[in-house]
């Protein structure tokens, strides 16, 4: 299994895309086995990760859903290393969970998929499983393209990484900042019930 990264939650990145979010003094990190730790006092961050001030307390995870879909996107997280709770905040934002919805753009299912996208990826869209392993494995490579940016890798989920690599950043399109915010709002808010914003770090 690959492992793409450790995604710290703080104020910082959303800032630059304009939005508005209550700040928290909590930070919540998610590793890609889908734990998360809250660091609840002053955190040090550097070029080589982050040292709490404070140790960090070990946060639960939301309760397993039942439902298969939601299953679904825990399996494809294990499977890819991204963390299930990126995928379904990622999931719930393309498509509210829905399987087999077609946008007019025609993307597919509940991760959204574009049926080349999909074909690249070697996936059946209109499954449910395979529509999220897609979606995860599709985020996988992003984040690895863009070095563990969580906030390119959602510009260009949405946009599509021309588009960030032509910006050099995330797209100045009203749609994509209200994408990656959401994404971001609802990820932070599955954890606890915080909205940040986020920081990324790499492991190396």
């Amino acid at each position: 299994m690959t492992r793409i990264g450790v995604w710290s939650i703080r104020a910082a990145a959303a800032t630059a895309l304009g939005f508005a979010v209550p700040v928290s003094a909590q930070v919540i990190e998610i590793g890609t086995d889908g734990q998360t730790s809250v660091y609840t006092g002053p955190t040090q961050f550097t070029a080589e990760g982050s040292r709490a001030i404070v140790p960090p307390a070990p946060v639960r995870e939301p309760r397993a859903s039942t439902n298969p879909t939601a299953q679904a996107a825990t399996r494809a997280g294990l499977a890819t290393g991204v963390s299930p709770a990126l995928i379904e905040a990622v999931a719930w934002q393309e498509s509210r969970f829905r399987a087999g919805v077609v946008s007019r753009a025609g993307a597919i299912g509940e991760m959204q998929l574009m049926p080349a996208t999909a074909r690249a990826l070697g996936v059946n869209p209109y499954d449910s499983e395979q529509n999220y392993q897609g979606g995860a494995l599709y985020l996988a490579r992003l984040m690895r393209r863009y070095r563990g940016d969580l906030v390119l890798s959602l510009a260009a989920y949405n946009a599509g990484p021309g588009a960030v690599d032509r910006w050099r950043g995330v797209p100045p399109y009203r749609e994509t900042r209200a994408y990656v915010g959401a994404v971001l709002g609802r990820l932070g808010s599955t954890v606890e019930g915080v909205a940040p914003k986020f920081k990324q770090r790499n492991d190396r």
